[in-house]
């Protein structure tokens, strides 16, 4: 059932796309101010009259395209903001507070919490709006980024709604474990893993004291207080917040999030997500296996997962 309602989404989306001209817009270059200086983002205009998102990017190193120089390659967002201007859906792709383009914005990137990052995606929200002269403006989340998007989304009268795109519908704390348990290899390391997670719950600096190195480089003490607010919300508790209108788009072979925080999300408001045949984390196609899959991070042509942009404009179009 799901499977056909994205293929209805494509049909729908490539209609649009030939009624519109398919002529996208070209990128330019936005700032707008940030707390020790500015917050770099690039805008790409909706069609005359057509609705604009704010991009959030997820966890880590990641710029405003997508990438990170962690090994995550392929420019993402940056095809996901082309894909969804042909569909006639402008948007704002950001640097957060403290990286690349934004870097000014932070004294110290590690310490910016969820709150920082959702105070900033407000600004980004108005702005997105004023440019494009649209009474409000979405917010897509990707992975973290979709609990920063809940977050801003609470306390905005600028935001239409959310599009949580792989967003973990669980404490990160619980995907981060989960994360680290898929793997045998790490099994001995799970103990410290739980002890230094339990601390940063109560708010406290844990103990690296005897910790694995991979396990010290992972919890770095400059993290702390980032740790502290990440691990601080629950996404699904955190929507009870926010009554406004929301699509969950889950891919199948995410071997990061998976197909139950989806659920887990659009359950907390009565909804089901949209499942994306073969999608991962990164957007794009690849098989269930995960040495396979986490190979296609790398890549730098794959293209989007086939509905993807389609099923985020038709529903923000309300097409």
């Amino acid at each position: 059932m799901r499977s056909g309602w994205i293929g209805l989404a494509v049909a729908a989306g490539l209609l649009a796309g030939l009624l519109a001209g398919g002529a996208a817009a070209a990128d330019e270059a936005v700032m707008i101010a940030g707390p020790t200086g500015p917050l770099a983002g690039t805008y790409l205009a909706p069609a005359a009259g057509g609705p604009v998102m704010v991009i959030i990017p997820g966890s880590g190193p990641t710029d405003r395209n997508g990438n990170s120089p962690l090994g995550v390659a392929g420019g993402a967002y940056q095809r996901l903001a082309e894909a969804l201007a042909v569909e006639g859906v402008g948007s704002i792709r950001i640097d957060k507070r403290g990286m690349f383009g934004s870097a000014a914005a932070a004294a110290d990137p590690n310490a910016v919490r969820l709150t920082d990052y959702a105070e900033d995606v407000r600004a980004w929200a108005a702005e997105a709006r004023r440019r494009a002269g649209a009474p409000c403006a979405w917010l897509l989340g990707h992975s973290e980024g979709g609990l920063v998007a809940i977050l801003a989304a609470q306390d905005s009268p600028d935001v239409c709604g959310l599009v949580l795109l792989a967003a973990p519908g669980r404490p990160l704390q619980q995907v981060l474990r989960e994360q680290l348990a898929a793997n045998p290899a790490n099994a001995a390391i799970l103990p410290q893993v739980d002890r230094i997670i339990a601390s940063l719950e109560a708010g406290e600096a844990p103990d690296l004291t005897g910790a694995h190195p991979g396990v010290a480089m992972l919890f770095n003490p400059a993290l702390n207080t980032y740790f502290v607010s990440l691990f601080s919300h629950d996404p699904a508790v955190e929507l009870a917040r926010y009554p406004g209108p929301m699509l969950v788009v889950q891919g199948e072979t995410d071997i990061l999030v998976t197909v139950a925080d989806a659920e887990r999300l659009a359950g907390a408001r009565g909804l089901e997500p949209v499942i994306i045949p073969g999608m991962n984390h990164v957007l794009r196609d690849a098989p269930a296996d995960r040495a396979a899959n986490a190979a296609t991070y790398r890549l730098t042509d794959a293209p989007l997962s086939a509905g993807l942009a389609e099923a985020i404009a038709g529903f923000v179009t309300g097409r």
